[in-house]
């Protein structure tokens, strides 16, 4: 199994206490933390898009080539970066040019994004979003193998004899599709034999499972072969502490405060944008949130993989408000009493030669 941090670069006041970095700060604590995920082993470190709510990550290339200057060795991801909304000409030219700043360490997650309100940002219509998603995406595929592109579709004018400037760096990066609820983005990434990156975040494993199983089924359907259907999973925030008694007193607080202040009402009923474990207890027992002593993280992760059979798996840690410095010590404990043993019980080829 491979490992990757990611961050959507929460920006609200703390769940307790109520305080709140500047801008500055905060994504200033975004880029030392990747350096330090790099320094500790990880594979990957990832930044989110969105453009409504309390987040700083409506710039992710500007974050990832920080992250590209202070880095030399980890993969940039995206998670996900929010192709329904934007003109894939645009996203082709600046990928490709941090593909060529980070020579060749880019991977890109495609999705239609976790806010509703981006749509409408954007001018766009929502009940487009899969018909936007789908064109899109297959336009920026187009422009990433093809030199001299001829396209017309309903998403943005025609292009004829289209060649993107920069060139990737070494062929086209790897493109994930990013699912969390529909059967769509399964279906997508199996047509074209992409690999898959499911939420895993806010609702129950049999959810994400299903959609996986989809995933799965179709894209040998397709015609590619079952070995090459990679994916990956997501998580509901990282918290370590020696026992699980002690992470359940430790983290009582801060992580119900944190969900009662993220629960957004305009979106209730709504699956996928609210979590249903109110409780530590209950996301410690069944919620996708890695809560816990480091065995009972492994177990936990150990019972996504039966369920998943997944390569890469992606922890969150600075959603709750820590310091940097809590952070830090978070990624510590897991690359050092946690992803040594997943790696030997769950081996993956990704990202190998």
């Amino acid at each position: 199994m491979k490992f990757q941090v990611l961050s959507i670069v929460p920006h609200s006041p703390h769940p307790l206490t109520g305080e709140l970095p500047s801008a500055a700060d905060r994504l200033e604590q975004v880029v030392e933390l990747g350096a330090e995920a790099e320094r500790l082993g990880f594979d990957a470190y990832a930044i989110g898009e969105r453009h409504a709510g309390p987040f700083l990550s409506s710039a992710p290339t500007v974050l990832l080539a920080a992250l590209a200057a202070r880095t030399s060795r980890i993969r940039l991801l995206t998670g996900v970066t929010v192709v329904a909304i934007l003109d894939p000409v645009r996203v082709a030219e600046d990928y490709a040019t941090l593909d060529q700043l980070s020579r060749g360490r880019l991977e890109l997650v495609v999705g239609k994004g976790a806010e509703a309100g981006h749509f409408d940002l954007f001018g766009l219509d929502e009940s487009r979003q899969w018909e936007l998603q789908e064109e899109r995406y297959e336009l920026l595929r187009r422009l990433w193998t093809e030199e001299g592109v001829d396209w017309e579709g309903a998403s943005r004018p025609p292009l004829r004899g289209v060649t993107t400037i920069p060139r990737p760096y070494a062929g086209p990066p790897r493109i994930w599709h990013g699912s969390a609820t529909s059967l769509r983005s399964p279906e997508l990434a199996a047509r074209h034999g992409d690999p898959l990156f499911t939420a895993n975040a806010i609702q129950p494993r049999e959810a994400y499972a299903r959609l996986i199983a989809h995933y799965r089924e179709k894209f040998e359907e397709y015609g590619h072969d079952p070995a090459h259907a990679r994916v990956a999973a997501g998580s509901g925030g990282l918290l370590v502490a020696d026992t699980p008694e002690l992470a359940v007193r430790r983290y009582k607080e801060l992580y119900e405060a944190k969900v009662a202040q993220s629960f957004r009402p305009h979106l209730a009923g709504r699956t996928g944008y609210n979590t249903p474990f109110r409780t530590i207890e209950e996301a410690v027992a069944d919620g996708p949130q890695l809560i816990g002593s480091p065995e009972q993280i492994v177990e936990k992760v150990l019972d996504f993989h039966a369920h998943y059979g997944h390569d890469l798996q992606s922890v969150t840690v600075d959603g709750f408000g820590q310091s940097t410095a809590e952070q830090a010590e978070t990624l510590q404990r897991f690359a050092e009493e946690i992803a040594p043993v997943l790696r030997k019980e769950a081996p993956s080829t990704l990202w190998e030669s």
